[in-house]
């Protein structure tokens, strides 16, 4: 009965996301979407991707991580490099983009392991701290590295594209705080729905297996999980590589959706793990189908409200004070509790009489 009830949320979570691509799909081919709505298509995907990941860390295993950001940079950086380097050997855009896909998301996942075995040990505060650090340092390493490729081989530096002396024919790839530039932008809107679709599956699958159930139990109580034998240091990595690899893949995601791609602040420090938090507060802990749904309208509603010049930010607060309080406080959770057994006892005198 309980496995029933896992595939039916599952189920209804994976219709959600396929319902919002048929719909989408065909507001685009009848016209009824303007271009700056369109243009948010592939955004709700890839911000959908990153917070369903990182409520696996802070809603499943019940860690505060700050530098999702960061490995969302190592993703984005790495994809675009070998999509760039390939140039030559690999004509095909959509080949080279998913290799980018598969290098970007095995680095993130690589780093998130090396990162997380001193950092997991760390609890609370502590941990928020550190993980923020780490996304800034990867940002400020970026702005400082200069790479170009030649004949002879790759070429580093970190003072400017003259010190790189590359030979006749070479290219600057990574130009400091300038970037990338020239990436192919293969990202479209149904590669970020089928991207998003193998994340749930990914994220759901772990959830609701013995190694999810593990995992939940250590976030409840690490001690009680350590007494029956749980390998805590075991399965806190596991959550925490496999969210560092799909904050990867909406990096790449991300990185091809752009022609340039440069490590800001605003694209890749503090602000962006801290709204990629409040996606995640607002939908729920623990809760993927909220973060969906809170990705989605959060990343929608600036642009909904830029009519309103002023009063754009004050009404886009005022809807994130009303959802935490629709999704966080006691009275509104009793109430969708007593909404839900009125339904399900509605349901039940017409099954009878069937």
């Amino acid at each position: 009965m309980e496995k029933k009830k896992e595939r039916m949320r599952c189920a209804v979570t994976y219709a959600m996301v396929i319902l919002f691509y048929i719909i989408a799909e065909g507001l685009i081919m009848t016209g009824h979407i303007s271009s700056l709505m369109k243009g948010l298509l592939v955004p709700v995907c890839y911000y959908a991707i990153l917070a369903v990941s990182l409520n696996l860390t802070v809603g499943i295993l019940g860690e505060l991580s700050l530098g999702h950001a960061g490995f969302m940079c190592i993703g984005a950086f790495s994809g675009a490099f070998f999509t760039q380097c390939t140039e030559n050997a690999i004509p095909s855009v959509g080949l080279r983009f998913f290799l980018a896909l598969v290098i970007g998301s095995a680095l993130a996942g690589l780093f998130g392991l090396l990162i997380g075995i001193p950092v997991l040990r760390l609890k609370g505060d502590y941990l928020a701290i550190v993980t923020l650090a780490f996304g800034e340092i990867i940002k400020n390493l970026i702005n400082v590295l200069y790479v170009g490729m030649d004949s002879a081989g790759f070429h580093f530096s970190t003072k400017d594209t003259t010190s790189l002396k590359l030979a006749e024919g070479g290219k600057v790839i990574i130009k400091g705080a300038q970037g990338i530039t020239g990436t192919p932008r293969a990202a479209t809107f149904t590669v970020g729905i089928i991207l998003l679709l193998i994340t749930l599956v990914i994220v759901l699958n772990l959830i609701y297996s013995r190694a999810g159930r593990a995992i939940m139990a250590i976030r409840d109580n690490r001690i009680a999980a350590e007494s029956i034998g749980i390998d805590v240091t075991k399965f806190k990595l596991l959550a925490f590589s496999i969210s560092a690899a799909l904050a990867g893949t909406a990096g790449v995601l991300y990185g091809h959706s752009l022609s340039t791609l440069a490590a800001t602040s605003k694209t890749f420090g503090y602000n962006m793990s801290i709204m990629i938090l409040v996606y995640v507060v607002l939908g729920g802990l623990g809760n993927i189908r909220g973060s969906l749904i809170s990705a989605a309208i959060l990343t929608v509603l600036p642009e909904l409200l830029r009519g309103f010049e002023d009063y754009r930010m004050l009404i886009y607060s005022l809807v994130l004070i009303l959802l935490m309080l629709f999704n966080s406080s006691p009275k509104a959770v009793e109430f969708r509790g007593m909404l839900i057994e009125r339904i399900r006892r509605a349901k039940k005198p017409a099954k009878e009489e069937t």
